[in-house]
């Protein structure tokens, strides 16, 4: 990996979580949202940015027209995402939309913690947008592609071709692997997986948070 970029608050601890679609990324948020950790994932902004009445939803339905709509004005997103994972060109249009406000809405929430938190952002596509060396360290969630698909499968009722349609979208998973500081293998129960987030963040998470008040 690259030189870190210099944190944006001394004294916090900035973690990038990140790992395929379906690979677990909320059970290990969670997990370290119970151990302290404040939980910023992109996720649940990017949905925030786009709610009836945003100027995030005018763009999207400029770009994409009305059809990405429910009935009472919301978006869409199954829909939505059935257009843009078939079109390499629309996905990057949405992501322009959608990612700057974001990481603004991010950067927003980051600013008002503690100057001593552990702040974990959770970025399904950090690799993707380059951002790994933005962040102390980086954690990634890895289950074999198999299972990944198979549970997206499970998750979102998708034929196994739109499944491998969203991974494909993603990086590989030899280009997260490569970006990650920690790895987190979830591909046994969730308590296995549990425990493995406990042990990191007793014995890594917290001796960066140390580190920070020396």
């Amino acid at each position: 990996m690259g030189a870190k970029q210099p944190r944006y608050c001394v004294g916090m601890v900035r973690i990038g979580l990140t790992g395929g679609i379906a690979s677990g990324k909320t059970l290990v948020s969670d997990q370290l949202g119970a151990a302290g950790a404040l939980i910023i994932d992109s996720d649940l902004l990017a949905r925030r940015v786009v709610e009836p009445g945003s100027t995030g939803l005018r763009e999207v339905v400029e770009r994409f027209g009305d059809q990405v709509l429910h009935p009472d004005g919301s978006l869409d997103r199954a829909h939505l995402g059935e257009m843009v994972f078939a079109d390499a060109g629309a996905r990057a249009d949405l992501n322009a939309i959608v990612h700057p406000r974001v990481r603004a809405e991010a950067y927003r929430i980051e600013q008002a913690a503690p100057r001593d938190a552990v702040v974990v952002h959770v970025i399904p596509l950090l690799v993707e947008t380059g951002q790994q060396d933005k962040f102390d360290s980086v954690v990634v969630v890895d289950v074999p592609e198999d299972l990944q698909l198979r549970r997206l499968m499970e998750r979102n009722g998708l034929t196994r071709d739109q499944a491998e349609a969203r991974v494909a979208a993603q990086a590989p998973r030899s280009e997260r692997l490569a970006a990650a500081d920690w790895v987190i293998d979830n591909s046994g129960t969730p308590e296995q997986t549990r425990r493995r987030v406990e042990e990191l963040w007793h014995e890594h998470i917290a001796t960066l948070l140390d580190a920070t008040d020396g």
